[in-house]
């Protein structure tokens, strides 16, 4: 088997949380990578447990370099994940599984074009019945939907779809990639 780099996207509800963890219960050869971020260590916060920790110059050198395959803003730190992380994995011989929201997935994809990625996402009648759960009411529900259908049209790149009504039908399909 050829080390893989698979990334899981997919609406709210998709039940992609279950999917992989799931993978890494079953799976020994599917390892996580620990994501990078040039944000300050909380206090109890250990460098490379959570997160590898960065300065914010060495983060913009990463980012020039082409080390950061995909990034993200979030509460004005920036969050990524380092090519050289899943490399390191590679030569280890094991697979990266991770779960990203899929404008980070295509950010991936278009950095590494052999990273797999997945997109789950349950039937219409099951998504719609998972979403009312979530919804506090018939707005929020109808902009969530409104969310699935917009990622649904944008996971073209996307080398797998898969359907996520079924967890264990789901996961082996994934598993499959592995063989």
């Amino acid at each position: 088997m050829r080390e893989k780099l698979i990334v899981i996207s997919g609406p709210s509800r998709a039940g992609i949380g279950e999917i992989v963890a799931t993978l890494f219960a079953r799976e020994s050869r599917l390892v996580p990578v620990v994501p990078v971020t040039a944000r300050k260590m909380k206090e109890g916060e250990k460098n490379g447990v959570g997160f590898f920790f960065f300065e914010l110059e060495e983060w913009n050198a990463m980012k020039a370099s082409g080390d950061l395959l995909e990034t993200t803003e979030f509460a004005g730190n920036d969050y990524g994940t380092s090519r050289k992380l899943v490399e390191e994995q590679f030569a280890r011989g094991r697979s990266v599984l991770m779960e990203r929201e899929l404008d980070r997935a295509a950010q991936i994809k278009a950095h590494m074009s052999e990273a797999v990625c997945v997109y789950a996402e349950p039937s219409p009648a099951v998504l719609e019945e998972r979403l009312r759960a979530a919804s506090r009411s018939e707005l929020e529900l109808s902009l969530r939907l409104q969310t699935a259908a917009r990622l649904r049209a944008q996971s073209d790149f996307c080398d797998l779809r898969v359907c996520s009504d079924d967890l264990d039908a789901a996961v082996r399909e994934i598993e499959s990639l592995l063989d």
